[in-house]
């Protein structure tokens, strides 16, 4: 792996582990087949568990390395790449959408319908009413997109509860981050023509 390749000493980039993702990981130092990052205590992950790695190389899109950890020293954390980078077009990150029916569905609950916030062919933010609902909780998730159903496995990676207290008690509002597993490509394009079809109608009704 070629020095222009990795991410400079002080950026951020992303670093998913055991099926979280976490945004902002602090680079210490990069160099050769070795990176040294920074993060919460809480994020930490154990040693020789594996991680992907991912950041920018504008303008062809982001880097993605996958790897593992050779050491833990407090918040700090030394990771060995394994294999060889790939580069992720821009395009296979497009995010958008919002409104779309959702169906959460559980083998020991009922099926709960709620709506999209947003969505990527990698994630869905979506609203739920009166569910019980954690992060780490797998599930089914189908979304109606245009006139086609796509359908994923999941995991919560980010849950959210409030509920409505003025002028009376209401329902329990429930706002769910939910990243999709085994991915099936076919799948993740036809969300991602449907988002860049929405945002293309946006921006002609925008001139």
């Amino acid at each position: 792996m070629s020095a222009p390749t990795l991410p400079p000493d002080g950026s951020f980039i992303e670093m998913t582990s055991y099926g979280e993702t976490l945004p902002e990981v602090r680079v210490v130092h990069a160099d050769g087949s070795a990176i040294t990052l920074s993060l919460a205590l809480a994020q930490v992950p154990p040693a020789n568990s594996s991680v992907e790695l991912r950041w920018a190389a504008a303008p062809r899109g982001r880097v993605a390395q996958e790897g593992y950890v050779v050491s833990v020293d407090g918040n700090r954390v030394d990771v060995r790449f394994t294999g060889h980078p790939s580069v992720l077009q821009s395009r296979l990150f497009v995010r958008g959408g919002g409104g779309e029916p959702i169906v959460l569905c559980r083998p020991d609950a009922e099926d709960v319908v709620g709506e999209v916030h947003d969505m990527s062919e990698r994630a869905v933010r979506a609203h739920f009413t009166d569910i019980d609902l954690n992060p780490g909780d797998e599930m089914m998730l189908r979304i109606q997109v245009a006139d086609e159903l796509v359908e994923f496995p999941a995991t919560a990676l980010k849950v959210s509860s409030m509920r409505q207290q003025v002028p009376v008690r209401g329902p329990l509002s429930v706002e769910m981050v939910a990243i999709f597993d085994n991915q099936d490509e076919a799948q993740a394009k036809v969300i991602r023509r449907y988002i860049m079809r929405n945002q293309l109608m946006a921006r002609q009704r925008g001139h």
